[in-house]
């Protein structure tokens, strides 16, 4: 071989060594989205108002069981929570648009939530229960007699509570509200005769209005898992929230704060008027 020949011989293997790199070798990998959430500084939380899980305490702020959990998970990742309230419907639109990180909301674990976020595996268990005016409903005495065409019972939309009062009332009439507080509401002054919700909802509704609501299930008419939600594609904050609630599973951080919220009346003198 004479030098021509291989001269042209290292042009042509230098060129195809060029092409033939592949072109991630070029680029600087891109951070993950987790990763683009821990630079910010910020852990942007959605929530919704269902005591105890999330209510306004005396001084207007936001106090619960979830907000104790959203501030130490973003203690947990070094970084400061933004806790905004939605209306309940709107949470998942709001973790899809980007306007939210995470919910940190008692969301049940449901196929169809997660055909739209992903779940962390269950953090908290709750019983669906249900809370009565006792003027309305004084001459019923089943579960059965409350399934007539003139009996109004309230849920909040879009929830499990809901789904569950079309299926079991399914001649009642089936009364939706975008908050807790406007079901309460609406069931103390009678303009409702039941109202559908996770334990213990309609046992705190009871201890405030003892002469006008009651709660005649012993036993919850179904149990649900909730579980923290984050946007999909986002593998890694995913598997961080499962070994977080391991680790506070194990440290018993999530059964004492839980049993505080949930197990106890001790907050309610703190942080109620």
């Amino acid at each position: 071989m004479n030098i021509k020949q291989s001269f042209f011989c290292f042009i042509f293997f230098f060129w195809t060594a060029i092409i033939c790199q592949p072109a991630w070798s070029a680029e600087p990998a891109m951070p993950s989205k987790f990763q683009s959430i821990l630079k910010t500084g910020t852990l942007r939380v959605g929530v919704a108002l269902f005591t105890p899980w999330v209510f306004k305490g005396k001084s207007g702020n936001l106090v619960g069981f979830e907000i104790d959990v959203a501030k130490k998970i973003a203690k947990d990742m070094n970084l400061e929570p933004k806790i905004s309230s939605y209306d309940w419907n709107m949470l998942i639109p709001a973790l899809m648009d980007g306007q939210i990180d995470i919910i940190v909301a008692g969301m049940a674990i449901t196929p169809q939530r997660a055909l739209k976020v992903n779940f962390s595996q269950p953090y908290a268990t709750a019983g669906i229960n249900i809370a009565t005016n006792l003027t309305l409903t004084k001459n019923i005495d089943s579960l059965k007699g409350l399934n007539q065409e003139k009996i109004k019972i309230g849920v909040v939309t879009e929830t499990v509570s809901e789904d569950l009062a079309q299926r079991v009332f399914t001649k009642a009439s089936i009364i939706k509200y975008k908050t807790s507080k406007e079901a309460e509401s609406d069931l103390v002054s009678g303009k409702i005769h039941v109202y559908m919700e996770s334990k213990p909802i309609p046992k705190f509704i009871a201890l405030e209005h003892p002469s006008k609501i009651d709660v005649p299930l012993s036993k919850p008419l179904l149990i649900t898992k909730a579980g923290l939600a984050v946007k999909k594609g986002n593998p890694d904050f995913l598997n961080f929230l499962n070994s977080w609630i391991t680790a506070r599973e194990s440290d018993t951080w999530l059964k004492s704060t839980h049993d505080y919220w949930f197990k106890s009346l001790k907050w309610r003198k703190k942080f109620l008027p």
